[in-house]
């Protein structure tokens, strides 16, 4: 009887032991997700209005440590670099000798340098640096606009060069004008901006792929963010979880037409993609073909069309119309955009008509000043970004050596 005792409170007592364990472990794990959380808003509060000082700090050390990086990789790969100097060497020597091939040479500098200005434009919308710079809003919409505008004006697209496309001056002779004319006219610009998001994509396959081949956890948020999702794909609750996941599934099933459906709407989650591309080791030509098209061929298609239906000649006239319909401020706000279209018809034609303003008008000035304010934010977001990404580093660095310890 004594000896059933004795038996009967060990495991009472071993279940005593499991269940104080079990406490010690769930308070370890809470004071751990506390001491992330504090150090988050550690790093989050690290923005040059808060701190200016050490923010500019740790973006100068980051910003050695990133250029020490890419310099090693570049004498990993000095045979390329090599080669790649002697091809610039050769151009340049082409370029500066006085011959027949000048036109020629002159005429690709132009186009090479046009169409690298929109690649990197394009990159800049989609690489994910800081906040992201919007260069559709900021500078292609506003290009396709204006070439729309000066279209159904001019009665042609076959615009003087030079100027254009630094300035749009009317032909001498006008001709049928067309939807389609419209477009071809800007499809190079719109397909090297597609082509650069596309290229802008590509980080978070390569940080994801990484990690996979590696077994590695990456310092970075957003991957960790989804393997918490992959985790929790039957959990998902909210609306924005279940999109997560109905991506993640479309594209792990579907392939490469999931990726190319993803690809060409306008999708502010794809960086969803391609971290499950590089997740699941999709292959490189697999994700950036399809990325590739579905951004520079059928999405810039869909989105130059949307906006040369809008600045079309009878919509500007019906907006116009519609805004001086406003009551009380209709009036006052209708008489500027009319002036400043008038002023833009009469520069396409090089004539400056009675009425018109002769000086900048303040719709233009007041764009200029959004996007200046807009660069700037976007370059402090870098600042920003690249000295959290330090104390990030600082803060690991100091984890590791304690485990070391």
């Amino acid at each position: 009887m004594a000896e059933s005792g004795v038996e009967f409170e060990q495991p009472q007592r071993r279940l005593g032991d499991k269940k104080q364990d079990n406490g010690e472990l769930t308070d370890s794990k809470f004071l751990v997700e506390e001491k992330k959380q504090r150090d988050r808003e550690d790093q989050e509060s690290l923005v040059l209005w808060k701190k200016p000082l050490l923010t500019l700090y740790y973006f100068s050390l980051e910003m050695l440590i990133t250029l020490n990086g890419w310099i090693l990789r570049l004498w990993h790969q000095r045979q390329m670099v090599f080669g790649l100097v002697m091809l610039l060497m050769l151009l340049s020597i082409a370029y500066r000798i006085e011959g027949p091939h000048q036109k020629y040479v002159c005429s690709m500098e132009k186009k090479t340098l046009w169409c690298a200005y929109w690649v990197g434009l394009g990159i800049l919308s989609s690489v994910g640096l800081g906040t992201g710079l919007h260069t559709f809003l900021l500078y292609l919409g506003p290009h396709i606009a204006s070439v729309t505008l000066a279209a159904y004006e001019c009665g042609s697209v076959e615009f003087p060069e030079p100027p254009y496309p630094d300035q749009i001056v009317c032909p001498h002779e006008g001709g049928s004008i067309s939807l389609w004319t419209i477009m071809s006219k800007v499809r190079l610009e719109a397909c090297m901006w597609g082509a650069g998001t596309a290229i802008g994509e590509l980080p978070p396959y390569f940080m994801a792929r990484a990690a996979r081949l590696s077994g590695s956890d990456p310092d970075d948020e957003d991957y960790q963010k989804f393997e918490e999702m992959l985790d929790q794909t039957e959990s998902a609750q909210d609306f924005a979880s279940r999109v997560k996941v109905a991506i993640q599934k479309l594209i792990q099933k579907v392939g490469f037409l999931g990726i190319l459906a993803c690809a060409s709407i306008p999708n502010p989650l794809f960086d969803l993609a391609g971290l499950t591309c590089g997740h699941f080791l999709v292959p490189f030509w697999t994700f950036f073909g399809a990325t590739l098209i579905g951004k520079a061929v059928i999405k810039m298609h869909i989105q130059k069309l949307f906006v040369i239906i809008t600045f079309s000649k009878h919509i500007v006239e019906q907006m116009v119309s519609f805004i001086g319909a406003v009551p009380l401020l209709g009036a006052a706000l209708q008489k500027p955009f009319r002036e400043y279209l008038e002023a833009q018809k009469a520069k396409l034609h090089h004539v400056t008509r009675e009425g018109t303003p002769t000086e900048e008008s303040w719709l233009s000035w007041l764009f200029e000043k959004v996007v200046v304010i807009m660069v700037c934010f976007f370059v402090c977001s870098i600042v920003n970004s690249m000295a959290q990404s330090y104390a990030k580093r600082k803060r690991q660095e100091k984890s590791s050596d304690s485990k070391t310890e």
